[in-house]
């Protein structure tokens, strides 16, 4: 069981990573080994799931790189797993994908399947990472064009900049006392290391998972393919954030601030980008923007404490947001546009993808007795068990859920106009096939049934003591959720769904939702260049001008100096001495000639000199007496 546990990473990182080196060779035989890999992976998971085995092994002093799987990541590799299969068999055969994509795409999984069984920081972090530069590349998969490359990098450095919260995490905890960096440990960190720690955790889950302030990076991430679109923002990429708030929701709880402020950042999340999501002209943007509203009912749940609200909400959205995007990119393929006006007619067109886009846009509306009803309702019930407000702001929520969604399922509903405006992103094919068409069935029940899961979730988590919504709460929510979508639909049928989609919602609604700032994402892009990117920039230039003129002015100007000594020294003084040494020099080859000439070699001669030394020195005796 331990091999299947490393194979689960394992098999999808290597495949991924061999395409990759291998190149443009495998680029036909990358799909049907995509596929095979991700069905290796779903069986590989299902045992994993079920055997719940732990793997170790020595990385450096003290701290393994360790891999375990319980009842939450049982949870998440099965979702990840099923639902990298079905993305990996529409790509297949809806996009002329070859080995590049594949391969980024099967590498990706893998860092996500780490990151959801790893069982310190330190493999955390790794995974974190290479799922950050595989989500990069992907959403610039065609960086040929200008749009996809910078909003990948957009993308990037916005996820980029939050995940240096693992690094402090990380530091935190080192300081704090816990060298292993267990994530079970971390709560056993010193006062002080773990606030500091519990906040560079937070920040960079609410990063990942693009929860204000950082959700306009997810806005641009849709221009990138759509089966990308499918897996990085329904269970994998965003839904990290929302993972690891419920992986630490203990650390969350026992620190005092954290708990209440990731709920409320979570509600407002809900709240605002659901408004985000009404004003949308484009359908990949609304799922995008519903994507955050979606994911902060998983961020409200880790606040308040509903580890098996939050991940049952978290397998529902999966399942439906997957769904609704594959059925966006299979219409954008054949119509040549998401925009909402021109995608009119669209589910009369093809039936069977006019009904499974329904199923999801009713889950998403949390309508009963579908999937995120439950998730969204066991969320709700934990949030008012902790805050009336936080329950006020969660129905909020409720009622601008069922409106963008009902808005999206106006926008395709009717028959098409005259001129509904193909072609206008990119030629479109006019054609569904077969096999992009069969993995949306299995995800529409999916998002339909997995409701049903709620029991087996909280026993999974062991989270039987969560508080249950009431017969009362559920009957709320679900009556506010199917009046708002009747108060969309119903209009529709009487005549406004030929125009836009805005006019068939309440007037109010319909009002706020043509406020631009809403349509453009609550300004947090713009705001982001003006108050962070720019001062960033005029701080670099501004250094670099000051390493130019300053720092290295300094140093040309030490090494001008050094050379100005030197010539000084060279006219100066080196002149003089070489004088002087070759003045000792021949003084001492003169009394070199000098000494030898006494040196004859004959004996009465140095009788002599001995007898005139004598002398002198019997004079220099007198004299000195």
């Amino acid at each position: 069981m331990e091999l299947a546990l490393v194979g689960v990473v394992a098999v999808p990182v290597l495949t991924g990573v061999v395409l990759l080196a291998v190149g443009r060779p495998a680029a036909r035989v990358a799909a049907p080994v995509a596929i095979g890999v991700a069905s290796v992976v779903l069986v590989l998971a299902a045992l994993v799931a079920v055997g719940r085995p732990t793997a170790s092994s020595a990385l450096i002093a003290g701290i393994d790189l360790g891999l375990a799987v319980d009842g939450l990541s049982a949870v998440m590799v099965l979702v990840v797993s099923a639902v990298t299969l079905a993305v990996v068999v529409f790509a297949a055969a809806e996009m002329d994908a070859g080995h590049r994509f594949f391969g980024l795409l099967l590498v990706f999984v893998g860092a996500m399947l780490l990151t959801v069984t790893a069982t310190n920081l330190l493999t955390l972090l790794a995974a974190w990472e290479v799922m950050g530069a595989m989500s990069y590349a992907l959403v610039a998969h065609r960086w040929s064009e200008e749009r996809p490359a910078t909003s990948g990098a957009m993308a990037f450095l916005v996820t980029r900049t939050a995940d240096v919260g693992l690094y402090v995490a990380a530091g935190a905890a080192l300081a704090g006392g816990v060298g292993t960096l267990t994530l079970a440990d971390l709560p056993q960190a010193a006062d002080g290391w773990r606030d500091l720690l519990v906040a560079g955790l937070v920040v960079a889950a609410l990063g990942k998972s693009a929860q204000l302030p950082f959700s306009f990076w997810l806005a641009r991430a849709m221009d990138g393919p759509s089966p990308v679109s499918a897996l990085l923002h329904s269970a994998t990429m965003v839904a990290a954030g929302g993972y690891l708030l419920l992986r630490i929701e203990p650390l969350l709880a026992g620190s005092g601030w954290a708990g209440p402020l990731v709920a409320w950042v979570g509600a407002v999340t809900v709240v605002l980008l659901g408004l985000v999501a009404l004003a949308q002209t484009d359908l990949k943007q609304l799922l995008a923007a519903s994507t955050c509203s979606q994911i902060g009912f998983i961020v409200l749940a880790a606040g308040v404490g509903a580890t098996a609200g939050g991940t049952l909400q978290l397998v529902a959205h999966a399942a439906t947001k997957s769904l609704l995007f594959l059925v966006a990119g299979a219409w954008l393929t054949a119509l040549g546009t998401k925009q909402l006006a021109a995608l009119r007619g669209a589910a009369a067109r093809w039936p069977l993808v006019g009904a499974v886009f329904a199923v999801g846009a009713l889950t998403l509306a949390g309508l009963p007795p579908l999937s995120i009803f439950f998730g969204k309702d066991a969320v709700l019930a934990a949030a008012a068990a902790i805050s009336p407000a936080l329950y006020v702001a969660g129905l909020a929520g409720v009622l601008v859920s069922a409106a963008y969604a009902a808005a999206a399922l106006v926008a395709v509903l009717g028959r098409a106009p005259a001129d509904p405006g193909y072609d206008r992103e990119k030629p479109g094919t006019r054609e569904i096939p077969l096999l992009v068409r069969l993995p949306l069935v299995p995800l529409a029940v999916g998002a339909a049934v997995l409701g049903a899961a709620a029991e087996p979730v909280r026993a999974a988590l062991g989270a039987a003591g969560e508080p249950a919504p009431t017969l009362v709460e559920a009957l709320v929510s679900g009556v506010l959720a199917a009046a708002v979508v009747l108060a969309v639909l119903v209009p529709a049928r009487a005549g406004l769904r030929g125009a836009a989609v805005l006019p068939a919602l309440p007037p109010v609604v319909s009002a706020m939702t043509r406020i631009g700032l809403l349509r453009g994402w609550l300004g947090l892009e713009r705001i982001a260049v003006a108050r962070v990117a720019m001062p960033t920039m005029a701080l670099a230039r501004a250094l670099s001008r000051f390493d130019e003129r300053v720092v290295d002015g300094a140093v040309r100007a030490a090494a001008a100096g050094t050379r100005t000594a030197a010539r000084l020294a060279d006219l100066r003084l080196e002149t003089p001495l070489t004088r002087g040494v070759d003045g000792l020099g021949a003084a001492g080859r003169a009394l070199g000639r000098l000494a030898r000439r006494p040196q004859t070699g004959l004996l009465h001669q140095y009788y002599a000199q001995a007898a005139g030394a004598l002398a002198v020195l019997a004079l220099f005796l007198i004299l000195v007496r």
